[in-house]
């Protein structure tokens, strides 16, 4: 009975829109290769509303967990069953978990990629953050700089929901944040010359910049910043980072 079960075929998938280029279904597939599991697959789940989540358990009453990126990190939010802590502090899903009852469990395993692929970049000066965007991956970015003991200001098109707008950056703000991190979709491909709207003749060799997209692998946004002498770092290694933990979640 224990082997049946352990054959059983396990699905797993990625919740978006437009997600065709989508790191996880390649990162799991080959995951599933490697480990032998051929009772394990992965899709992409690809919504054009988040209306229609419940449809997918319905029609796939075999997947077992889930990640969750852009837009849906907190949309998804109402349909689950219960959140984690962090998840539930941060404000925002990433991975989800159904559990041996058919409950839908939230985590948030994108702090834990950030804060581990970021960490062996940080220098004593970097002490103040820039986070560009406001959405749901900036706030798990928040959570992760907050336990590093680094401050930050967010940075948006409005200031109804920042600290800052694009707009009043100036050379004495940009030098007060050595770090700024990327969390807008801005410079994703195919639309590559895209950048945030940020002063970048004001970046010297003593910032960070990071940029959660990885696809390119260096944005116009790193480039810019690499010019300038900076550190530049992408978002591959989290999303390596935070897919093993989801898979350990899964797993538990």
């Amino acid at each position: 009975m224990e082997n049946a079960q352990q054959n059983k075929h396990k699905l797993f998938g990625l919740i978006g829109k437009n997600i065709s280029y989508s790191f996880s279904r390649t990162y799991f597939s080959k995951k599933f290769e490697e480990l032998q599991l051929s009772n394990c697959s992965y899709v992409n789940f690809d919504l054009e509303n988040i209306a229609k989540f419940p449809n997918i358990l319905k029609e796939h009453p075999e997947v077992k967990g889930m990640n969750v990126t852009i837009p849906y990190k907190q949309a998804v939010i109402p349909f689950l069953d219960s959140l984690n802590k962090n998840a539930k502090t941060i404000g925002a899903v990433n991975t989800i978990k159904i559990t041996k009852k058919g409950k839908l469990k939230g985590y948030n395993t994108d702090y834990y990629g950030f804060k581990k692929s970021i960490e062996p970049f940080i220098k004593p000066n970097h002490t103040k953050a820039l986070i560009l965007g406001t959405g749901g991956a900036s706030k798990a970015i928040a959570f992760a700089l907050k336990k590093m003991g680094i401050d930050y200001n967010f940075v948006s098109r409005s200031s109804s929901n920042a600290d800052f707008t694009y707009k009043i950056l100036t050379k004495y703000i940009i030098e007060d944040h050595p770090i700024i991190i990327n969390c807008t979709p801005l410079g994703t491909y195919p639309n590559i010359e895209d950048k945030p709207p940020i002063p970048y003749e004001f970046i010297t060799k003593k910032h960070l910049l990071y940029d959660l997209i990885y696809n390119p692998e260096e944005t116009a946004f790193l480039k810019l910043g690499k010019e300038k002498g900076a550190a530049i770092c992408n978002g591959l290694k989290m999303l390596e980072f935070q897919a093993e933990k989801a898979w350990k979640i899964w797993n538990e």
